[in-house]
């Protein structure tokens, strides 16, 4: 089993310079390496982990749907969601006897530490009337969030800028919030992220009161416009870095034992 200072890992996705998570693990756990792998295309994916020797990697947008197919195994919890943001790397070395020659087959393993850390932060915040939600957005990191909201026992919506069967529209969610009871608003977009911050993705600030939960997932910046302007309405608020934090350990446990 390596241990953590060992380890070379790293986070793949599009854009990144948003991230905190290398500074996070460096500073944390002592990690040998972790690399921000800015990838144009997932199908680069293979040279990247052979070229970094990778053991483990972290997955963000928008790669968390699009990693599956290339996934040699994939947690269960993580097949259920439908999105992966943690990944192991097996290397199984194989030596020929006749030819005497070795060779290395990679095995990559999924899961998904998104969804229990996103449970984990939400449930303390939670007040009798917080039992639904919109969720804006419909990628792999909403997904995470709809899984925590099942586990709590939270209706919920996706809310989608093209909406079809089973998402709908902002101008819907508008509706619901007016004249239903769906107190929580979970931000599982990338609106609002570094280098992005005057934007928000939730385009109706003067329906949010202090009735209202509103959960950033973007923790760069902190607080985002989305957030600044649900605080100045009185409602409660969270942006994502504990979450962030809390993943990160959950993942680094994976890695660390399945060496």
């Amino acid at each position: 089993m390596l241990s953590s200072s060992e380890l070379n890992l790293g986070l793949i996705g599009q854009k990144l310079s948003h991230s905190f998570s290398k500074q996070y693990f460096l500073e944390n756990y002592g990690i040998a390496t972790y690399s921000l792998i800015e990838l144009p295309a997932i199908i680069e994916l293979p040279s990247a982990i052979s070229r970094l020797h990778l053991d483990g990697f972290n997955v963000t947008i928008p790669y968390k749907r699009e990693i599956i197919p290339l996934l040699n195994d994939i947690d269960p919890i993580a097949k259920e969601i439908g999105a992966v943001n943690t990944v192991v790397v097996k290397r199984i070395h194989r030596q020929d006897s006749q030819w005497q020659n070795k060779t290395e087959q990679i095995r990559l393993i999924g899961y998904n530490t998104d969804a229990p850390a996103f449970l984990e932060t939400l449930q303390p915040q939670l007040e009798p009337h917080h039992h639904k939600a919109l969720i804006l957005g419909t990628g792999g990191a909403s997904l995470a969030v709809s899984w925590a909201l099942r586990q709590l026992g939270i209706e919920y919506r996706f809310v989608s800028r093209t909406p079809h069967d089973h998402f709908i529209s902002y101008d819907a969610a508008r509706e619901l919030l007016i004249k239903d009871d769906f107190s929580i608003i979970i931000n599982a977009t990338p609106v609002g992220m570094y280098p992005n911050c005057e934007a928000s993705p939730w385009p109706f600030p003067e329906l949010l009161n202090r009735h209202h939960l509103c959960y950033d997932l973007i923790y760069n910046p902190s607080p985002t416009l989305f957030l600044k302007e649900a605080e100045s309405r009185g409602a409660k608020t969270l942006n994502g870095l504990a979450m962030l934090h809390l993943q990160a350990d959950l993942a680094l446990k994976i890695w660390n034992t399945s060496r």
